[in-house]
């Protein structure tokens, strides 16, 4: 018990990959056995992730750090850590894990046992990129993560599932081997790995090798955002994957990506982040748009999904770009709205599939009046996905619009009212995409969708949605719940970055008026903003 709480992180990183281990010693047969195991140990590591991270530390930074081996003359320390930056992200893997075991409890049917120990590797993994604070340790991390993705997909997935695992894995490598190369390069120029050593050296470099570098790092991150025109691997990805793959695929690994940029790609090179960040808000401009252009024409609802999520996670892309407080805050709620919003959506249609045995829009018709629960349900969610207000996709979205338009850029104004287009047209085509499934005609052909729904959502699956549908609804109710620990990483990146002061909305009024009293804030000073963040903070 002392080593737990001398070493709360690694316990959380590594005992999921322990057990995966002892699963995969069990026999086939013990399928039930291996799930109901697989199960136990994620939900008992979520709740020890609440009580050491939320409870025990109350939020605060908690670390562990040692030498660890040297590679060719270049230290490299085991070091882990939570802090604002990837609190909420941890805890994101660690409760979406155990509520996608059982979501998906009679989703697979061969090598139960197998898969689960799969998905909890996959967690290990997950969880040490999201926690490792060395650059090596955190790359190693970031490639253990491919291999239970691509097995979990390339064997249990659908018709295509080599291709869709192939590309994937060739897609993320590539991006990764050329990762490697800027890294041990800038580790050789910092004598090791330490990100803060590593952003000392970055800043003594001509100004085009550190650009190089910067978009070696940038390149391996966009892959796994996906950001156009990067992310051709995600569709094929998402739709061969079985459910429980493209939950946590959706709900956490594309995370990696914007965790990547906000984490180690901006305070390692700011100066080149800078440079190319009206790039990069072109590229996550255009991925909002394309990418619910594409999901308007889709027939597969899991691919109206998947292209969904290349134009949401564009929308975290656009918030970092911004270099402004309340945009980047956006950008890490929206990480969290969208895991939460649109892992659930995967579950949704991974249970309308588990009794319909398709997920093609025309085999449906008339589902509200077969599923009415499972309506409810999915009427929510999908009014998270497309940023209702009172829901968490609203503020996500408005805060990265809001911060974009306030930025110091020249493009700031231009691209937000481009990017507010994707509102509308993700409105478009989710709402579309409802009145077809649920409210259209009933499909009266005895192979339709409609006509293999004999039952609702069971205890079970509403025992999944309810806890999501809590979440839809606190983190658009109060957002500062998810964003407080965040706001003081953010303000000190920020200030490294050097970003242009934002521009405020002057108010002036018609007549002059008298002086303000002593401690007054003068009219004239006043901005424009949400309170939360405060929009008058955006110039720090």
């Amino acid at each position: 018990m002392t080593w737990l709480n001398s070493h709360p992180l690694s316990f959380l990183v590594f005992a999921p990959a322990l057990l995966g281990c002892l699963i995969l010693a069990l026999p086939l047969t013990l399928g039930r056995l291996s799930r109901m195991l697989g199960f136990m140990g994620a939900l008992a590591v979520f709740v020890l992730s609440l009580a050491w991270l939320l409870g025990h530390h109350g939020g605060a930074a908690v670390s562990e750090r040692s030498a660890w081996f040297t590679l060719v003359g270049l230290p490299v320390d085991y070091a882990l850590s939570v802090d604002g930056l990837n609190l909420w992200l941890v805890l994101l893997t660690t409760f979406l894990v155990p509520l996608t075991m059982l979501g998906t409890w009679n989703s697979i049917k061969d090598r139960v046992g197998p898969f689960a120990a799969l998905f909890l590797m996959l967690e290990t993994g997950m969880l040490g990129a999201l926690m490792a604070q060395d650059l090596f340790f955190f790359y190693l991390f970031w490639e253990a993560m491919l291999i239970p993705m691509y097995f979990m997909i390339g064997i249990w997935g659908g018709d295509e599932r080599r291709y869709a695992a192939t590309k994937f894995f060739l897609f993320t490598l590539s991006g990764s081997l050329l990762w490697l190369v800027a890294l041990l390069y800038l580790a050789n120029k910092a004598g090791g790995f330490n990100p803060t050593l590593m952003g000392q050296a970055a800043a003594l470099l001509p100004t085009g090798v550190q650009h190089w570098l910067f978009i070696a790092f940038a390149v391996a991150f966009a892959i796994k955002v996906p950001l156009f025109p990067l992310h051709t691997w995600l569709p094929d990805a998402h739709t061969q994957a079985p459910t429980a793959g493209s939950v946590i695929l959706a709900g956490v690994l594309l995370k990696l990506g914007g965790y990547g940029f906000i984490r180690f790609a901006i305070p390692i090179f700011p100066e080149a982040a800078m440079h190319y960040a009206k790039v990069i808000a072109l590229l996550s401009v255009i991925a909002i748009v394309y990418g619910a252009l594409v999901a308007m024409v889709q027939r597969d609802v899991k691919k109206l999904v998947a292209y969904s999520s290349v134009s949401h996670m564009g929308f975290v892309m656009l918030g970092l770009a911004s270099f402004t407080v309340i945009g980047t805050q956006g950008a890490m709620l929206q990480m969290l709205n969208h895991g939460v919003s649109t892992g659930a959506l995967f579950l949704l249609v991974g249970m309308l599939y588990d009794r319909a045995h398709t997920r093609m829009i025309a085999d449906f018709g008339g589902v509200a009046v077969k599923m009415p629960v499972f309506t409810a349900f999915f009427f929510i969610v999908t009014l998270s996905s497309i940023g209702l207000p009172l829901t968490n996709g609203f503020v996500g979205e408005f805060w990265i619009l809001n911060g974009t338009f306030l930025s110091g850029f020249a493009w700031g104004r231009l691209y937000a009212c481009l990017a507010t287009s994707g509102v509308l047209l993700g409105a478009i085509y989710m709402l579309w995409m409802f009145k077809r499934v649920f409210w259209g005609p009933e499909n009266k052909d005895e192979d339709s969708g409609t006509h293999h729904l004999h039952s609702d959502l069971n205890a079970r699956e509403i025992a999944v949605m309810l806890p999501l549908v809590v979440l839809i609804l606190w983190m658009g109710v109060h957002p500062r719940s998810f964003v407080a620990v965040s706001e003081a990483p953010v303000v000190a990146l920020l200030q490294e970055a050097k970003a242009p002061a934002p521009r405020s909305f002057v108010l002036k009024p018609a007549v002059h008026e008298a002086a303000p009293a002593h401690g007054a804030t003068p009219a004239h000073e006043a901005q424009a903003g949400p309170a939360e963040p405060a929009a008058h903070e955006v110039h720090r």
